[in-house]
């Protein structure tokens, strides 16, 4: 099976660094998900990890992009020291959100990937936001994640969290809302709900979020939502085949 595993900033960076015991924890469950399945890192985190290294203002995007541009190698470069331990070796791959709109250049990600997995290493793709500025403004980051599934003819897309599934309510507003752990369709007017994030560093929410599994659905590709900083969840679900915690997201009789 192949597997996209996107990662938030929300779980990778903790008061303005990067959180690197939850990085950990992340790249040992990747580790152990690789060893029976084709797996594929969409990593967010570039911002915060330039921030670790200069503080500037993030309202403004060329301050956003310059702190991409310091930060991608900061963050590849942590994630190549903790997948060496593993004996993986990791590539990035950065693309835009332009990229998946073109049929030439989804083939040439996709022959790309293939051509990483069919080595033993396994792609970390990054959204390229020293240069483009719709995921920084719009946080397309969720949905970008989802283009990378479909493009990559992916079986699943896994995103890994703040949010740690799908509610029938927000749970911040009520304490009585219960998580969905099947959802085979989602209703138009979540969304068009605004874009809420939680996070300083975060761009999405739980809309862009749906707005991915919808359109996933659409293309018969199954997405699971779970937390990011307690891995208990996808790890029985993914590991283990049990589903404990977590939102499925399928149009699949299960």
């Amino acid at each position: 099976m192949r597997v996209v595993v996107k990662v938030g900033s929300a779980v990778l960076t903790q008061d303005g660094e990067i959180a690197l015991e939850r990085m950990r924890a992340l790249v040992d469950f990747l580790a152990q998900l690789n060893k029976k399945n084709e797996v594929i890192l969409v990593s967010s985190g570039a911002v915060a990890g330039g921030y670790t290294k200069l503080k500037l203002d993030r309202n403004i995007i060329a301050n956003k992009q310059a702190l991409a541009a310091i930060g991608q190698p900061v963050l590849m470069n942590k994630y190549a020291k903790k997948f060496i331990k593993h004996d993986m070796i990791v590539a990035q791959v950065l693309v835009t959100a332009a990229n998946l709109n073109s049929q030439d250049d989804i083939k040439r990600v996709r022959a790309t990937v293939e051509t990483l997995l069919e080595n033993k290493v396994l792609p970390i793709v990054n959204e390229n936001d020293a240069t483009a500025t719709d995921e920084l403004e719009l946080g397309d980051n969720d949905q970008l994640s989802a283009y990378i599934a479909k493009g990559t003819d992916a079986d699943m897309l896994i995103i890994l969290s703040d949010i740690d599934a799908y509610y029938d309510s927000d749970p911040r507003e009520n304490p009585d809302a219960k998580a969905l752990k099947i959802v085979k369709k989602i209703d138009e007017k979540e969304l068009n709900k605004e874009v809420s994030p939680n996070n300083v560093f975060a761009t999405g929410g739980i809309v862009t979020k749906l707005k991915a599994a919808d359109y996933l659905l659409k293309s018969n590709i199954d997405m699971f939502l779970a937390s990011g900083f307690d891995l208990s969840d996808v790890k029985s679900f993914m590991l283990e085949g049990t589903h404990k915690g977590g939102t499925l997201f399928t149009c699949k009789g299960k």
